[in-house]
């Protein structure tokens, strides 16, 4: 169907909600912007849909949501699943309203939803799929995105985002389905007096605030002095239970006033990811007053942390995703070595775009380090093989590099309450030796080199920049390159032709003969090439000089 016949259809059916009624009458003669409204539908993966908030096909909203859900629906009934889903949302705008779109879809499925009573984290609703024995769930979120994005993730019974196999059998029902005509709903209030519709419980998130802290090696936290930021999002309720019953005093905690309360335009932080400094900044502000050990930043739906420590010269310093991710696995061998409590052949997990770093240290430790696929999903998958086993307690920790950090089998996904836990705790651990974290990690570098890693991302917008991406991959794998910013290629890895025992990802690796390396993957939930740069040298300097001439090198690379 062309893209006006779409508009008119949509501006006949599409009734219900007038901020879509509204939009498609503003852009009826705009051809760029209906276009981009239907060119596609929104693509649905394992991460389930993201995108930008509007009407049409291309775009979040109750018709598409509903239609996910209708499919996710026909999925669990053509299974032998429970016929359960927990849903959960977060801050971002219509939230709660697509939240209650699903249930009413599920419910007239036969399906039975529990709805979180107020938005809470993504690993909330992770521990819940599998705490009330759900076959599925459903996150509404678009995690660290800017405020014109919202999300749809799905996760299966084992609390993991769903495999590749359990998307591709959910699509295949969504595309079988007209946005209007095939959806089953019945009214909400009708959902719940038919007890298809519940509201999950205050217990289910205490317990989950417990499994975490069952996760502490114990140490004295009561003396540290923190700043805090839920960056407008879900992170105040659960990170506030976790530091009372660590036993931080609440007069030691300062929330930054303006990203206290929930807020889905994030005023104050365009972008709120943790990784980005723009997001820490009012954060960072306020340390200089405090004066606190530790500024922690967790993004929208939790399950992302950033923290920032003293510099030493009366500043505060961002450790960086891949850092806290060392820091954090040299934390918990060290010390559960120390404790008697680490098990036999110990496993950590991280990603193939994580520092390389992760694996001298995990040798010294003797712990097995697995990489996978980018993705925290892959890394929940192999927590779950190691259970299958009945080997569960093998697994002691997981990062990425983009702020996920794991370290217990409680969920099935990356957790930035646990985070929090485990960053209040090495911080303790350090201070009681006289060190504060950021000279844990320069210990750490000065041990095993000055390993310096950089994200490069380079955006395509809309239709037409969906096909220079795919353009720009193809020539990557067409003419592959001898040397790249003056250094030799010893290796290359690609990740969708090679056998690389991962399953097949549209990533190529490029391995350098100075040990530096780089990798470009197109981005599954925003339209981005990212380019990962990776060194190693006996300075940071050294190592931050190569991953620029890498950065420029790839830079040259996107165009069509």
């Amino acid at each position: 169907m062309l893209c006006t016949d779409l508009l008119a259809l949509w501006r006949a059916r599409a009734v219900e909600d007038p901020d879509l009624a509204a939009e498609l009458t503003a852009v009826q003669n705009d051809a760029a912007a209906v276009e981009d409204r239907f060119y596609r539908d929104l693509a649905f993966g394992t991460g389930g849909l993201r995108g930008t908030l509007g009407a049409g096909t291309n775009r979040m909203n109750i018709y598409t949501v509903r239609r996910a859900t209708q499919g996710l629906a026909d999925y669990l009934n053509a299974s032998d699943l429970p016929r359960a889903v927990a849903i959960a949302h977060d801050s971002r705008r219509k939230g709660e309203l697509f939240a209650r779109e699903a249930a009413r879809v599920l419910a007239a499925n036969g399906i039975t939803a529990y709805l979180y009573p107020r938005l809470e984290p993504t690993p909330a609703l992770s521990w819940a799929v599998r705490y009330l024995g759900c076959g599925a769930g459903i996150c509404i979120t678009a995690s660290h995105n800017p405020a014109k994005y919202n999300g749809y993730k799905v996760y299966g019974a084992d609390g993991c985002q769903i495999t590749l196999e359990a998307a591709e059998k959910i699509l295949a029902k969504i595309n079988k389905l007209d946005y209007f005509d095939d959806i089953q709903q019945i009214g909400y209030d009708e959902g719940v007096t038919a007890g298809r519709i519940r509201t999950i419980d205050d217990k289910c998130l205490s317990d989950f605030v417990d499994a975490v802290l069952a996760l502490r090696p114990g140490n004295d936290v009561s003396k540290l002095k923190l700043v805090y930021t839920p960056l407008n999002g879900t992170g105040l309720e659960p990170v506030r239970m976790l530091l009372d019953r660590m036993g931080v005093p609440a007069g030691n905690v300062t929330v930054v006033p303006e990203q206290e309360k929930p807020d889905g335009d994030f005023p104050t932080c365009p972008y709120p990811n943790p990784e980005i400094r723009e997001a820490m900044e009012t954060g960072l502000r306020l340390c200089d007053t405090v004066h606190p050990d530790l500024m922690l930043g967790t993004d929208p739906d939790c399950d992302r942390m950033g923290a920032a420590v003293p510099d030493g010269k009366g500043g505060y310093r961002l450790i960086t995703g891949n850092e806290m991710g060392v820091l954090l696995l040299d934390y918990i061998c060290r010390t559960r070595i120390a404790a008697g409590t680490m098990p036999k052949n110990p496993v950590a997990v991280t990603t193939i775009v994580s520092t390389d770093m992760a694996t001298p240290i995990a040798a010294e430790y003797g712990v097995e380090l697995r990489r996978t696929l980018t993705g925290f999903k892959f890394i929940g998958e192999q927590i779950g093989l190691l259970e299958a086993a009945g080997e569960k307690d093998r697994y002691i920790f997981g990062f990425e590099e983009s702020y996920g950090y794991l370290s217990g089998a409680h969920v099935r996904d990356k957790d930035a309450v646990n985070a929090v836990m485990l960053a209040c705790e090495a911080a303790a651990w350090y201070a009681a030796r006289g060190m504060t974290l950021l000279d844990a990690v320069n210990a750490l570098y000065d041990k095993y080199g000055w390993y310096r890693n950089d994200l490069k991302s380079f955006t395509f917008e809309g239709e037409r920049g969906m096909h220079t991406m795919q353009a720009i991959m193809a020539r990557l794998r067409a003419e592959v390159p001898f040397v790249i910013a003056g250094h030799g290629v010893d290796k290359v890895v690609d990740y969708q032709n090679d056998d690389t025992g991962l399953p097949k990802a549209d990533v190529l690796e490029y391995r350098l003969e100075n040990g530096a390396k780089l990798m470009v993957r197109p981005s599954g939930t925003e339209p981005k090439i990212k380019v990962y740069l990776s060194a190693v040298g006996s300075s940071a300097a050294e190592a931050d000089a190569v991953n620029a001439a890498l950065a420029k090198a790839a830079a040259g690379w996107m165009h069509a």
